[in-house]
């Protein structure tokens, strides 16, 4: 045995490092195993481009099961070599590195370009006492390419987009969302693997991660090939695939805190419709249980305003819609769950929300404490034909900031050990539980929290309660583009923020207040789901006036656009499912040659084809006063400025105006109007207008072309709502357009399912200054295409 020295770190423990020798490594069947004289490195392969480094202090070994990770380590075609005592294993893409002397790890492309290192020295375990366990506070430090831009990490309010020289707590909130995956420019990513508090840092020293309770160092690098979907693709590959939603859950969302009584909530579909507005989801929040909060979350229908819930399910789904309704992880102690929990002791004893002793949070770590949920959620709600779950506060509420809090037992040990977590095992639960109880209807969880792997169990989250202003709106793009950069595909926020009160006391009747919830909507219709909801102020369309008022009618225009869209979403969706593909697509995924898009989270690409510049200040209300509101102020136009990437050439949705790309253009914004512009080379299929997803599924699809460039797009279409197309029973049209011969080809059509159309009607538009702009439907110019499923091709 070699001899170990130590550096004695203040406060927690000792910095272990090795002496001058080092010991030869061992092959392994998926890469290699070394012990310096004080670490043991184990570095093991999941694909080609997937590598695991496990560290841990050489007396104790150490074997963790992952929660986040699915895959397995795969034995493969791996070379091994020695010189200077650096030991390199290597697959048909990536070279990994380890210095036998001091276990410093570095990680190559397999044409020797680096792509990420270790600091040296940079592994420390710093021994201390969970509860009565002994373990480690972990920290790992990376050395990052000065040059080098990072994003990922989850979900944060603070407005940055690039985290190059900040400095973050990853730690379940509400607002925050911990997702420690780390997502280079370089192309590559890191996954580490850790569910205690973690800080984040980026400095001119270090890039580090450190854990507050660690076994081991434990972290996965996806090597991308250089590209951003290729990280994606690989983090989806190591912890899951996003299953499909339901295709009604694309259509427009409303919401409120709270509907009072079940009539209420059907009034307001039954509105919805007699104005001849798009409406697919309508959502109950808490208290259907009862005001009591010795009776919170009971998962009955306890409140006397909701006196016949079967009904009330009923008749939402007669007038073509469906229903979302709010469930917590916390339960009053006069709840059936709760007392099923309390005598098991699966409870956690920390102050939650509502703030009162006698609600308490259920472990959702123990499969039996999963199963008790799922069996009260199913027999007091499911059973009745809901349609989708808002899991609320998985974080889970934590109101105390008592370090004794943390002590709390769980089934996988403390709560300080695992609390970030908690929203991946809870919604695993209903997930899990529900795809046993029925393949007919997919999993819809709209929750507030998501750890790394939680896509793969049907889930969607928010933003939290944010407050309603403008620079709060201005933090949701940042905010939604690293979640989606960190792997998360499905985001979304509350129409207009959910807290009103403070900045707007006079609700939806302030001119201001509509000026910035209309704006909000119009970015909400270019997110995965688009969704109303809020406190104190009602949010429902016919609150803001009549058709001919300016906020009506701006969000009349964007809810239609949005059902127009919906071909388009749909094919997206499964692209995110089948390809491991992006929604919300930060700019420097699709540009990374281009500079200017390196820190610039403004915009986004939403899908291949457009490219969305939020409208995110006030320009048609100079409200000096919040309690004495003034008219809006349309007088002059105003205007944003939109960064055009470069590379491609660049279409005006509303004008079809085509402009050069690396360039910033002044786009004139008029309040129903947010700047939109379309990729040349896009095929956009856009659906007719319908008041509710399936209304129309018949009728012709109108194909848009944008000139300029090749490209060409695949529709997917299914049975809608099951996991048939798990087993293949789905089909796609792919549409190809070649640029230089003006011709739209569409290919035979691959696969089928029960209940597809044989035949159908496209009406294909090429997109000019006088065609295809907009929200319109124009079919004056088209060229009808009668299609049979057999290659057709049309000239434009």
């Amino acid at each position: 045995m070699f001899p170990t020295s130590f550096r004695p770190l203040a406060g927690l423990g000792l910095l272990l490092t090795t002496a001058a020798h080092a010991q030869r490594y061992q092959p392994t069947a998926t890469g290699l195993k070394l012990n310096t004289d004080s670490l043991t490195v184990e570095v093991q392969f999941y694909s080609p481009d997937i590598v695991r480094v496990v560290k841990y202090p050489k007396s104790r070994e150490t074997e963790k099961k992952s929660l986040a990770v699915v895959l397995a380590p795969a034995p493969g075609k791996l070379k091994y070599s020695e010189k200077n005592g650096v030991a390199t294993v290597g697959s048909a893409s990536t070279q990994v590195l380890v210095n036998q002397q001091t276990g410093q790890v570095s990680f190559r492309t397999a044409k020797g370009q680096p792509l990420l290192s270790e600091k040296a020295y940079g592994s420390r375990f710093s021994a201390k006492t969970d509860v009565d366990q002994p373990t480690y506070r972990v920290r790992q430090q990376f050395q990052l390419a000065p040059d080098e831009a990072v994003y990922g990490l989850g979900q944060h309010q603070d407005g940055t987009f690039n985290y190059r020289g900040k400095q973050l707590t990853l730690k379940q909130n509400n607002m925050v969302i911990a997702v420690p995956v780390l997502h280079s420019s370089k192309g590559y990513g890191v996954f580490w693997d850790n569910y205690s508090t973690t800080k984040f840092e980026d400095n001119a020293q270090a890039t580090t991660f450190d854990s507050e309770i660690g076994d081991c160092a434990d972290y996965y690098v996806l090597n991308g090939g250089g590209t951003a979907d290729g990280v994606v693709a690989h983090y989806r590959q190591l912890t899951g695939p996003a299953p499909m939603f339901p295709r009604w859950t694309l259509g427009y969302w409303q919401s409120k805190e709270r509907y009072k009584g079940q009539e209420e909530l059907i009034d307001v579909v039954k509105k919805y419709r007699s104005l001849g507005i798009p409406l697919d989801g309508i959502v109950q929040d808490w208290q259907y249980w009862g005001e009591n909060n010795d009776f919170w979350n009971s998962m009955e229908f306890g409140n006397p305003r909701f006196p016949k819930p079967q009904r009330m399910v009923d008749e939402v789904h007669e007038l073509h819609a469906h229903q979302m309704i709010s469930v917590w992880p916390s339960f009053g102690k006069k709840t059936k769950p709760y007392q099923e929990f309390a005598a098991k002791d699966m409870l956690f004893d920390f102050i939650t929300w509502p703030r009162t002793p006698h609600v308490k949070v259920y472990d959702a770590f123990d499969p039996e404490a999963r199963d008790i949920y799922w069996k009260y959620l199913n027999s007091g709600i499911f059973k009745l034909g809901m349609d989708g779950w808002w899991l609320d506060a998985t974080e889970p509420d934590q109101l105390t900031p008592f370090d004794t809090d943390d002590d709390n037992e769980t089934a996988l040990g403390s709560f300080r050990k695992v609390r970030n977590a908690y929203p991946l095992m809870s919604t695993k639960g209903v997930y899990e539980h529900q795809r046993q109880a029925s393949e007919a209807k997919r999993v819809f969880i709209l929750t507030r929290s998501a750890f790394a792997g939680q896509q793969r169990y049907g889930t969607m989250v928010w933003s939290g309660d944010v407050n309603s202003r403008w620079d709060v709106l201005a933090k949701q793009v940042p905010a939604a583009l690293n979640l989606s950069l960190a792997g998360f595909p499905y985001w979304n926020s509350d129409i207009g923020g959910f807290f009103p009160s403070g900045t707007y006391p006079k609700g939806v009747s302030d001119p201001a207040f509509q000026e910035l919830y209309t704006r909000w909507q119009q970015f909400a219709a270019f997110t995965p789901m688009m969704r109303s909801h809020g406190e104190f102020t009602p949010r429902e369309i016919y609150r803001f006036g009549e058709r001919g008022t300016w906020s009506f009618d701006a969000q009349e225009k964007f809810i239609h656009l949005r059902y127009r869209l919906l071909p388009y979403l749909y094919s997206n969706m499964w692209t995110v499912t089948h390809h491991a593909g992006t929604l919300l697509r930060a700019l420097p995924m699709d540009f990374p040659r281009d500079p200017k898009t390196a820190s610039l989270g403004s915009e986004y690409m939403f899908g291949p084809a457009f490219l969305v510049r939020p409208v995110t200040d006030a320009q048609y209300v100079n409200r000096p006063d919040k309690n004495a509101p003034v008219p809006a102020d349309f007088a002059q136009t105003k205007s944003v400025n939109v960064y055009l990437p470069a590379g491609t050439t660049w279409v005006d949705f509303w004008t079809g105006k085509r402009q050069a790309g690396n360039q910033t253009v002044q786009r004139e914004t008029p309040i129903d109007l947010m700047p939109l512009y379309v990729r040349a080379g896009s095929v956009l299929p856009l659906a007719p207008r319908q008041q509710y997803i399936g209304e129309k599924d018949g009728a012709p699809l109108e194909i848009r072309v944008y000139p300029g460039a090749d490209g060409e797009f695949t529709l997917y279409e299914d049975e809608n709502d099951n996991y048939n197309y798990e087993k293949g029973a789905y089909a796609t049209i792919r549409m190809r357009w070649n640029d230089k011969a003006r011709q739209l080809t569409f290919e035979d059509r691959a696969g089928n399912f029960p209940g597809m159309q044989a035949s159908r009607t496209f009406r294909v538009v090429l997109v000019d200054e006088q065609h295809g702009t907009g929200l319109g439907e124009d079919n004056a110019p088209a060229k009808a295409v009668q299609y049979a499923g057999r290659k057709t091709s049309v000239k434009l």
